[in-house]
């Protein structure tokens, strides 16, 4: 079983740190899910992650940077990473970093070579959660510059939002094979948006909480949407992020007039939706929040929630179609491809 310790130990901070430079893995909180970190410097340490994971070695990895001292504390990080940084990249970083935004850049060579999954381009993010930039400080005082840390779950799995969702995924792991750090929820929830800045301008790759007009007013620039010349980037394949039971989308009247059909027969459906909907008894219900914050918040978490129960189908209110529900849209429509 994982080890679980309570990140506001500092000694256990420390554990973690010691165990990303010795090439170990270890289960890191962050504010949007759980990461399931390793030095990203380390191949053989990454190859861990992939391992671990059962994750395609040519699906590229997210590296974060320790936040340093200062407005941009996080620079030295990224120059040992990225060979270039456009300046409506680097308007990006001075606006939400800290924070859930990831930036596709140019790779140097040498550097992060497996977490890249063999691109020439990488994968930056400097985290906002206490507990993440505790451990990324640590562990740059033992010369590790980054830590690659895609969600701590098998891939294409439903993310996790707290350590005991990483303790169930790698349960199966030896005895002390994985350190948690359990830093509590995670007060995002989704993962973070991911702008592509290799091709001169921005690339809006996976939307996040972060929505488009919010980059644009930072950097200046319009924000094109993905296309066939894209970088791959994690969590961007069409299916991802499902529960165990099928995921289907629908509108609040048709969900409704499916339920009225099947009546008591729908016990094998849980519901998850917005409108107030009415169920038979024993069909596992749960309110979606009409805040796109809030939803993103317990997203995850609510579909381990009603998987757990055995169902084999979990239907979904369709999102409000807001810019603001763009994230919780994305995931829920990648859970049901």
């Amino acid at each position: 079983m994982p080890l679980l310790l309570p990140a506001s130990d500092p000694a256990a901070i420390e554990a973690a740190a010691q165990r990303l430079a010795a090439g170990s893995l270890v289960g890191m909180p962050t504010e949007t899910v759980y990461g399931l970190a390793a030095d990203a410097d380390n191949a053989t340490a990454v190859h861990r992650i992939f391992a671990a994971k059962g994750r395609p070695a040519d699906h590229p990895l997210i590296v974060h940077l320790a936040p340093g001292e200062g407005a941009q504390g996080w620079r030295a990080g990224v120059d040992h990473y990225a060979r270039e940084v456009p300046a409506f990249a680097a308007a990006l970083m001075k606006a939400f970093w800290p924070g859930p935004l990831t930036l596709i850049l140019p790779r140097r060579d040498g550097v992060a070579a497996v977490a890249a999954g063999g691109q020439d381009s990488v994968g930056l993010r400097c985290p906002a959660h206490p507990v993440a930039q505790a451990l990324l400080v640590a562990a740059a005082a033992r010369g590790v510059s980054g830590v690659a840390a895609p969600s701590a779950n098998r891939f294409g799995r439903v993310s996790p939002t707290t350590a005991a969702h990483v303790a169930e995924e790698f349960s199966d792991l030896p005895d002390d094979g994985l350190l948690i750090l359990d830093g509590g929820a995670c007060p995002v929830g989704i993962e973070s948006t991911i702008v592509d800045a290799t091709r001169g301008h921005p690339v809006l790759l996976r939307p996040g909480m972060i929505t488009p007009a919010q980059l644009e007013a930072a950097c200046g620039q319009p924000v094109r949407l993905r296309d066939e010349a894209a970088p791959r980037a994690s969590g961007t394949l069409e299916s991802h992020y499902a529960p165990r039971a099928k995921v289907r989308l629908m509108d609040g009247k048709p969900l409704q007039a499916a339920l009225d059909v099947l009546g008591a027969d729908a016990k094998h459906i849980a519901v998850y939706a917005h409108s107030p909907l009415k169920v038979a008894r024993g069909v596992p219900l749960r309110r979606m929040p009409l805040d796109a914050a809030r939803c993103a918040q317990e997203l995850f978490a609510v579909l381990r929630e009603l998987d757990a129960t055995g169902v084999r189908l979990i239907w979904v209110e369709t999102p409000p179609a807001d810019t603001a529900w763009d994230g919780v849209r994305d995931r829920l429509q990648r859970a049901a491809a």
